[in-house]
């Protein structure tokens, strides 16, 4: 018998990306409204902002999402207290499946919050066109985006919606498995903003900055952080940065301003202050202490 190809079955497929935005709104922002042919998912990572949808008005609170189908009219407001920060994402999808999404207000599981924090992500790789732009018609393609990008998003947007509708169709049961609890949203969290850090050594990064792409509030990673590694979550990156440094030295390719520059210290003083700060030696000191351990190995190699 030969072999026989298993077709697999296609349930949602994206045909098109429109526009992807990450907001910083003030408390005060009022957004008129639209309608367009096309989808339209927007979640609130932070604050809480009140939405017109059709003929209905709802308030959403951080972590809800809120879908708007083709040619529903739609706009957003700040509630003058609180500056909300918004995931907005259009797209194009004729899945049938699609239809369970209309007028669906609903709190996003930490690992779709992961999904969108990665179709986030990936924009800024891709993506030309700032993100906060309101009013963007078109994004532009960056020319020197990492492989694959415009494809991550679409995936990643895919697993988003797949999650939702698996998670949220009644029919099927539940699986046990997929019970969130807080200690594992947590480690969910932990997990993603950790490989997060590392992806990004050899930049600058701020508190924001940390926040803003994990679509994450400063306080709860701030004890997550405290919670895993008992210190503040810049702390922690400082001595990751530290420890790829002593790699980097170890390696022996790159000279100490090469090191410094390579994970983007603003000077070479800086860089070997740090450096004493986490290891209790400089630069060369640590330098001539990993050559002498060598030394001494090859020595005794030799008895």
């Amino acid at each position: 018998m030969t072999y026989q190809p298993f077709l697999l079955t296609e349930e949602l497929h994206i045909t098109q990306i429109i526009t992807i935005h990450y907001f910083e709104y003030t408390n005060t922002y009022h957004f008129h409204g639209e309608s367009h042919d096309f989808w339209e998912l927007l979640c609130v990572d932070k604050g809480e902002v009140t939405v017109t949808a059709g003929e209905k008005k709802l308030t959403l609170q951080q972590g809800q999402i809120i879908f708007h189908e083709p040619n529903e009219f739609h706009n957003v407001q700040a509630n003058g207290k609180i500056a909300p920060n918004l995931v907005v994402i259009s797209f194009s999808c004729d899945s049938s499946c699609m239809k369970q999404f209309r007028n669906l207000i609903t709190t996003i599981s930490e690992t779709e919050k992961t999904f969108l924090a990665q179709i986030i992500r990936e924009a800024r790789h891709c993506i030309a066109t700032p993100l906060d732009n309101p009013f963007t018609k078109k994004m532009e393609r960056r020319t020197d985006s990492p492989f694959a990008s415009e494809q991550m998003i679409q995936l990643y947007l895919e697993l988003l919606l797949l999650s939702m509708l698996r998670r949220l169709n009644r029919k099927e049961k539940p699986d046990p498995s997929e019970k969130s609890t807080k200690k594992e949203n947590d480690t969910i969290l932990y997990q993603r903003i950790l490989l997060y850090m590392k992806d990004h050594l050899h930049s600058q990064l701020t508190l924001d900055q940390i926040c803003q792409a994990n679509l994450v509030g400063k306080s709860q990673l701030q004890k997550l952080f405290q919670k895993e590694q008992h210190c503040g979550v810049i702390h922690y990156f400082s001595y990751l940065k530290i420890e790829e440094a002593k790699q980097m030295i170890r390696q022996e390719q790159s000279n100490f301003t090469e090191i410094s520059d390579a994970l983007g210290y603003t000077s070479i003083h800086y860089f070997s202050r740090q450096f004493k700060t986490f290891t209790g030696m400089s630069p060369s000191e640590y330098a001539l202490s990993i050559k002498a351990l060598s030394e001494e190995d090859a020595a005794n190699a030799l008895h």
